[in-house]
């Protein structure tokens, strides 16, 4: 042939993931360095950035082009048709409900512009203080382009987490969160490290400096937090378990990804994926 074309999979590891997948390289006599979270020199930095490329999307938009296609064939049909599934009772007084933000976040923030002629854009983060850091620059745009942006106030989103926390406590329902964090790489993680710093707030509260020392990144979830604090010497470790189970026994029950092993919706942030769990 005179071209190979190869259609990407959807990459998009978290860090947990990667970790996994190193590790399990590793396992089978593969010379790979471990994925250093917070590089402390060049040959880090370089390994960082190496490994972060297999992290990041994959996506050629147009390679992918076709894969939306879902139709099942007509003879799964036929069966589905013959055998249609049959819904458990739902009781009308169910208490099960979802809650989004109402207020502060992307949706409620966002704003567009249309370019009036070419121009040249930077992006600026303007600080309480009134102090500016130049996000990004040199910004090309052309006349009659669509400039959008957004933001999500962190306030609001941890007042939404605690609120919604709540809410399940005095329901008697489970809590889970449910997020798009394999794609949406950047915002998602960062939204799901403020869900464990809520539900575990005492914990952090108490224990704040303890867990920066060690590097706890909620960004990879609970389970983070749990595999740093291994390390630490017994009383110190037992402080915060305690605190763990106070903070498991005062909130409301949490759902489960693997009930077996304890592993919670909290553990990683890509274990619960919004487009198939809702």
């Amino acid at each position: 042939p005179e071209a190979n074309i190869i259609k990407l999979p959807n990459i998009s590891a978290s860090v947990p993931q990667l970790k996994d997948a190193i590790a399990e390289l590793q396992a089978q006599g593969y010379d790979l360095p471990d994925y250093p979270e917070e590089p402390t020199d060049d040959a880090e930095r370089e390994i960082q950035r190496r490994y972060d490329a297999v992290k990041g999307s994959a996506v050629n938009p147009v390679l992918r082009e076709g894969n939306s296609d879902r139709r099942a064939p007509e003879a799964v049909k036929a069966y589905a048709r013959a055998n249609p599934h049959r819904m458990g009772a739902w009781s009308a007084d169910s208490r099960s409900h979802v809650n989004s933000m109402t207020e502060g976040d992307f949706f409620a923030n966002e704003q567009s512009v249309l370019i009036p002629s070419a121009t040249t854009v930077r992006i600026e983060h303007v600080a309480e203080d009134g102090s500016t850091t130049i996000l990004k620059e040199g910004i090309d745009l052309q006349e009659g382009e669509i400039l959008d942006a957004t933001f999500m106030s962190r306030k609001s989103l941890r007042a939404f987490l605690a609120k919604a926390i709540d809410d399940a406590r005095e329901s008697g329902i489970l809590f889970s969160l449910h997020m798009k964090a394999t794609m949406m790489k950047v915002s998602d993680p960062i939204i799901f490290g403020h869900a464990v710093t809520v539900f575990f707030a005492d914990v952090f509260d108490r224990h704040s400096a303890t867990l920066e020392r060690i590097g706890v990144d909620t960004r990879n979830g609970f389970g983070d937090l749990l595999s740093k604090i291994a390390g630490l010497p017994d009383a110190e470790r037992h402080a915060i378990e305690v605190d763990i189970e106070a903070a498991l026994t005062a909130g409301p029950d949490l759902a489960m990804v693997d009930s077996d092993n304890g592993i919670t919706n909290l553990h990683v942030p890509n274990d619960v994926i919004i487009d198939a769990s809702m």
